[in-house]
């Protein structure tokens, strides 16, 4: 009897030590960002030294099919959005911002469910999400909640709805703004509970959430994209999943176990590394945006085209290569004390850009020197060698590009993702 009481103790045990390394894994998120921000674009017909700063400012109640539009004002209003994950788990919580509001955000009730089609939910997967076991909260301007856990079978490289009814009218959103998905925005009231939206609006914008998380594994972890529009995959198709993070998210779930690594999208289109604009700086996001990502043990940078670009607009007044290769430097370092691995990632090339200069494609290059010799980072991903034109290496290849010359098409983020190792991403 005694024996069999042992036995019963150690079968408790084994299990209880297996389910604590279970541990919590970000397996989607967005940088939070006000709804409006200034940032420096050329005159009609201005040479590129001749720059005006208009403010974005929160768009009328009408629906915004562009991806590039500012989102609508919501107020009283449930807004079902729609996010992919990248690993699965067993349980989930969701995290909500009010980082760049001005009141408080009252949060009167949201829920999370597996999604069907456009803003239909699947009814048996539908979970009400509570806060500290309340069913509403109020977050106070500049503050961040998350959800408690809820039970909930979250698929690999799935769609979630996650879905929030505002009971005030907040004077500013917090926003993601190229959230490249359709969010619904309902008529006035509470209806986080519908199989599916009537939404008299849409938006391509995320609204409030920052991230979704779920318990996964000990040897599941966190890979996060930090950097600027080729990140956020702004001009990549939208509710296709095309930015070079999902793809590389793709690639990683079909190449590993279930476990697997998970992959966050931290672009911010416009972003820069040492000025505000399209969102603060990334030198002053890192902390928030990298280091507080559940379970992360991968970084991957893509930053400085903007830093470049502007400094050229404003007439070589703006960043040097120096100053850019300090900012990496420190952003490697920041991660190093967190036990993050840095992987940089080579600037892509970008003549014929509204923004180009030669002197900026000087500096392109020096960076990029650096960030393949340079030793600093723990890996290299030479995004530039693979995108630019075999003729002329100051230019993307014209089959990865749209228009502009500076962003990628889907076919270059595809390339893009698959440029990456997977063999960087050892998880034991």
């Amino acid at each position: 009897m005694k024996t069999r009481g042992l036995a019963v103790v150690f079968i408790l045990f084994v299990a209880f030590s297996a389910a604590a390394q279970d541990h919590w894994v970000a397996t989607w998120a967005a940088s939070p960002q006000a709804a409006s921000f200034d940032f420096p674009m050329p005159k009609q017909g201005a040479g590129a030294a001749e720059t005006e700063a208009p403010v974005r400012k929160p768009a009328a109640k009408e629906d915004q099919s562009s991806p590039f539009a500012l989102p609508p004002n919501v107020g009283n209003q449930t807004v079902r959005m729609i996010v992919r994950t990248s690993i699965g788990g067993s349980r989930a919580r969701v995290r909500i911002s009010n980082g760049y509001g001005s009141d408080p955000l009252v949060v009167g009730a949201a829920r999370i469910a597996l999604r069907g089609k456009d803003s239909a939910i699947i009814p048996e997967s539908d979970r009400a999400l509570t806060f500290s076991g309340n069913p509403s909260f109020t977050i106070p301007p500049g503050a961040w909640i998350v959800s408690d856990t809820v039970e909930l079978q979250v698929p690999r490289n799935g769609d979630l709805a996650i879905s929030l009814f505002i009971a005030n009218e907040p004077a500013a959103a917090t926003v993601h703004l190229t959230g490249l998905h359709t969010t619904y925005i309902s008529r006035p009231g509470d209806y986080t509970k519908a199989a599916e939206i009537e939404a008299p609006m849409t938006a391509q914008s995320w609204y409030w959430i920052a991230g979704v998380d779920v318990l996964a594994p000990a040897e599941a972890a966190t890979m996060v994209a930090f950097g600027d529009s080729i990140t956020d995959g702004a001009t990549s198709t939208p509710d296709k999943d095309c930015s070079w993070p999902s793809r590389l998210a793709e690639r990683l779930a079909a190449d590993r176990a279930p476990a697997g690594v998970a992959v966050v999208n931290q672009g911010i289109s416009g972003n820069r590394l040492l000025a505000d604009g399209a969102g603060v700086s990334a030198l002053a996001r890192f902390d928030r945006d990298v280091i507080a990502q559940p379970g992360v043990k991968w970084l991957i940078v893509l930053e400085g085209i903007n830093d470049i670009g502007m400094s050229a607009m404003m007439g070589g007044e703006g960043a040097s290569a120096e100053d850019l290769i300090a900012a990496h430097k420190q952003l490697i370092e920041r991660a190093h004390m967190h036990g993050i691995k840095a992987i940089g990632a080579t600037l892509l090339p970008y003549g014929g850009a509204l923004y180009y200069s030669e002197k900026g494609e000087a500096m392109r290059q020096a960076v990029n020197q650096w960030i393949r010799t340079g030793g600093a980072y723990d890996a290299v991903v030479d995004f530039d060698a693979k995108l630019r034109d075999p003729q002329d290496p100051t230019q993307l290849n014209r089959a990865y590009y749209i228009d502009d010359h500076l962003h990628p098409n889907d076919a270059g983020y595809k390339l893009m993702a698959e440029t990456v190792d997977l063999s960087l991403f050892e998880t034991r």
